[in-house]
């Protein structure tokens, strides 16, 4: 990740993520679902088209409230579908309803999503990997990889002399608990 550690601080779209969210540990069920969505989303496209178009995934998904989102149906479908401020791929749409399902089951049977993550770590990537493919859809290696970075579960998301690895140590994210 020492590229991006290069890179992103002057970035103008790149520099704000960098600096204030990525690697550092969240708890929030909307921010863990979004991140998810973002991450899904970003398969095969770059990471600045994903940021570019937040705010557009955030009012389509609303405000990435799980309950909302798992109950979409054919018509929320078609209306993201056509909606030019997203990614308009039906898979990546439909993963994202799936998984808002999957995320408000995890209520029930772990206390939550973070709740879920927790009770899963530590683990090595391939374990990840293959407990992500069997819970959710669209969650490969590199999207289950960067999710988990890029919310402190795996370390990784910065280099060790950079500025903003400190801020996250002094945090105590998870993989530096393990």
């Amino acid at each position: 990740m020492s590229r991006y550690c290069d890179t992103a601080p002057a970035h103008p779209v790149h520099a704000r993520y960098h600096a204030c969210e990525y690697g550092f540990p969240q708890r929030a069920e909307h921010e863990l679902f979004e991140r998810l969505v973002l991450e899904i989303n970003q398969a095969g496209l770059s990471w600045e088209t994903i940021l570019r178009k937040r705010e557009g995934f955030r009012r389509a998904y609303d405000g990435f409230d799980v309950e909302a989102v798992a109950a979409y149906g054919d018509r929320d479908i078609a209306r993201l579908l056509g909606d030019a401020g997203i990614i308009r791929n039906r898979l990546k749409v439909l993963a994202a309803i799936h998984n808002a399902g999957v995320i408000r089951g995890l209520r029930s049977s772990h206390g939550g999503f973070a709740a879920w993550l927790d009770a899963h770590h530590p683990r090595p990537h391939a374990d990840w990997v293959r407990l992500f493919k069997k819970t959710f859809r669209f969650t490969g290696g590199e999207i289950t990889g960067e999710f988990l970075m890029s919310l402190g579960y795996l370390p990784g998301a910065h280099r060790a002399d950079c500025p903003v690895q400190r801020e996250i140590a002094a945090l105590r994210p998870p993989w530096m608990r393990a």
